[in-house]
């Protein structure tokens, strides 16, 4: 068990008023004990106490390697593994995961009419969100290898690519430079298919004109690395150069602003602002962006309902993004660390107005 970690976790418990919780997120587990097992179908829980003392739950299918400092508990598929879990659970409020499949929930309250369960995923959420420097110096070798992918694939764009091509290009060049498997995929979407933020790559073929937009992400060493750039093939209208300035702008003004002490929603609301004031306000459909660590997608959330205030350790996307259905997308992504004083820009590809001939 990292220790230190568990102590920000015990500690947020208090906080909350939580005397026991079950963590079951595959990256939450892997956080605190070392241990990265994608349990699917089967149980695995790490159960936490108020005390500090902590016991896994896992199938022996696992393989499990013993840890001195963490009591395991093991179960087959014959077992009941939720009845092996609510044996062990103090009556009173349980805080479960977020993540944890209702079957064994349910198996537990069917046991214990004692127990109250409650959203108990904050703990570790809120020790996640503050990375350490171990995690902060994954997070800056992920994006550059992030940087590296988006030059070599830009550089490969050509008259005749298809969405699919360039996608499978960004997931071998991912491969080469030593990421881990992701079954998430990447987003390579040319000209109207960009007006979808997550429009999935396809057989399109690329047009002379069409705006380009690749959202590459995967995890490197369990550390997600996540950037968007947009650029143009052969020529860019009027429109499409007066879109990208904006989105540009409004990516630029966020992390202008960006250090401890600000409410996420204020960021949001400064990219916001640049491209409502631009006439394109109702073409902004989504949150400025979302954390990101040991998953892609991690609190804090980067929107307009977020009051969690900005804190050194933090790390962050900030996504601007214009959609014109029918024509064109546009959103430009880097990933923020604030530090003591401000931010930290972790990618470095440029954001100029790119046309690829």
């Amino acid at each position: 068990m990292n220790q230190t970690r568990l102590d920000r976790v015990v500690a947020n418990m208090a906080t909350q008023g939580l005397e026991q919780i079950v963590v079951t997120a595959t990256a939450s587990v892997y956080y605190l004990a070392g241990i990265h097992v994608e349990p699917m179908e089967r149980m695995l829980a790490l159960l936490i106490r108020d005390d500090g003392s902590c016991t896994l739950y896992a199938n022996e299918l696992f393989a499990l390697q013993p840890q001195p400092d963490l009591p395991m508990k093991l179960h087959t598929d014959s077992d009941d593994p939720a009845a092996i879990l609510a044996a062990d659970l103090k009556p009173g409020k349980l805080g479960v995961d977020k993540w944890w499949p209702s079957k064994f929930l349910i198996g537990i309250l069917s046991r214990r009419s004692d127990i109250v369960p409650v959203l108990g995923s904050a703990p570790v959420d809120d020790a996640r969100m503050c990375k350490d420097a171990a995690e902060i110096d994954a997070m800056r070798r992920a994006s550059k290898i992030n940087d590296q992918v988006m030059a070599a694939t830009i550089q490969a764009i050509h008259a005749g690519a298809t969405e699919n091509e360039l996608a499978s290009l960004v997931e071998k060049l991912f491969q080469d430079h030593g990421a881990d498997r992701s079954s998430e995929g990447q987003l390579v979407c040319f000209g109207p298919n960009g007006a979808d933020p997550h429009h999935g790559p396809n057989d399109t073929v690329l047009k002379r004109g069409d705006s380009v937009v690749m959202d590459i992400f995967i995890p490197i060493q369990r550390y997600w690395c996540d950037m968007t750039r947009t650029v143009f093939f052969g020529q860019v209208s009027e429109e499409g150069r007066r879109v990208y300035e904006t989105v540009r702008a409004a990516n630029e003004a966020a992390e202008a602003m960006i250090r401890p002490g600000i409410p996420m929603r204020d960021i949001d609301a400064a990219a916001r602002k640049v491209i409502t004031d631009a006439g394109y306000g109702p073409y902004f459909t989504h949150r400025l962006g979302h954390g990101c660590g040991l998953e892609c997608h991690e609190p804090p959330d980067n929107s307009s309902a977020c009051e969690v205030l900005t804190r050194p350790g933090m790390v962050f996307s900030v996504e601007p993004g214009i959609y014109l259905p029918g024509k064109l997308g546009v959103r430009i992504e880097d990933l923020v660390l604030v530090t003591e004083t401000g931010c930290e820009v972790l990618n470095a590809y440029p954001k100029d107005l790119l046309v690829v001939e």
